[in-house]
């Protein structure tokens, strides 16, 4: 026998099995999540709900005194029911330094979501809808602040766009296990459709990623190409928040050529590797190509 609430109304699909699409997972209750996830059987369900019924206890508490399911558990199910997708550990195969994924409720997450609070203030809420980020060193840790940045903000529900334009050392396409056949340098060369290199994230709301691509032997006349205009233009009108993995500034200039079609940049600082100095003159090349410099931010890890 199978649980599910009289109150909600879903297809069945060819198998037999209930198909539930990820939009309606918030309306859900929490027992009927753990049932899709096979967290929980449905013989475990119903001790779970006599238990409930005779304490007034809630579902999730009912489960942990049972001692069928753990807090990880239903921190991963209220995630769900939220819109605010994240992965236990081994789920994904990413770096586990991807902490808004792994560690959702930890201290250093909230420095992102802080970030993100200011990005979306002065940034994304005043009509712009792109946004690089950059760098001194390429030992900065630019590509995965920028990928953990991009999940915060679709956690959000934000319809964010991660794009790799870092097209001599790209590591976006390692971040999130994706096949690096074509990507952004073979639409800025007119090789592939911009909308069938997109890759959606499965693992969280809203997020896409489009990697780097081949590596062009031009990578900085690749972006100065005024393709890349008519590609802003397109990704506007389909996404929320587009932000630019770049090339380190000790490594080229191709940042600058991003940031002057952006029109802002983020400066990113490692504590203990990038000079003041080295912030500064980010600020000042940047400021040459009449884009703004919307902050910076120092990490440390």
């Amino acid at each position: 026998m199978t649980i599910y609430d009289s109150s909600e109304t879903d297809h069945l699909n060819n198998s037999g099995t209930v198909a539930v699409n990820s939009s309606a997972v918030r309306k859900l209750s929490i027992g009927r999540i753990l049932l899709d996830m096979g967290k929980i059987t449905p013989a475990e369900a119903e001790r779970i709900l006599r238990l409930q019924k005779e304490s007034g206890m809630r579902f999730g508490d009912a489960a942990l005194k049972l001692g069928l399911l753990t807090e990880a558990d239903i921190q991963q199910v209220l995630a769900q029911q939220f819109d605010y997708p994240y992965l236990l550990p081994g789920q994904g195969n990413h770096p586990p330094e991807l902490v808004v994924a792994y560690q959702p409720f930890g201290a250093q997450v909230e420095v992102f979501r802080a970030v993100r609070s200011q990005l979306m203030l002065r940034w994304f809420t005043a009509g712009h809808k792109a946004l690089a980020i950059t760098s001194y060193n390429p030992s900065d840790g630019l590509s995965l602040f920028t990928a953990n940045l991009a999940i915060v903000f679709s956690q959000l529900g934000e319809r964010t766009l991660l794009i790799d334009a870092n097209l001599r050392y790209p590591q976006q396409h390692d971040i999130f296990n994706l096949k690096n056949k074509q990507g952004l340098s073979d639409v800025l060369a007119g090789r592939a459709d911009i909308f069938e290199v997109i890759c959606k994230i499965d693992s969280f709301v809203d997020l896409s990623v489009l990697p780097a691509g081949a590596l062009p032997p031009n990578p900085l006349e690749l972006l100065n190409r005024p393709a890349f205009d008519v590609l802003n233009a397109q990704l506007a009108s389909q996404f929320d928040v587009i932000l630019y993995d770049t090339l380190a500034f000790s490594s080229g200039v191709d940042a600058l050529a991003i940031t002057a079609r952006t029109d802002g940049a983020l400066i990113v600082a490692h504590k203990n590797n990038t000079r003041i100095n080295d912030i500064n003159n980010i600020n000042e090349q940047i400021k040459s190509t009449g884009a703004e410099v919307v902050g910076s931010v120092l990490i440390d890890f």
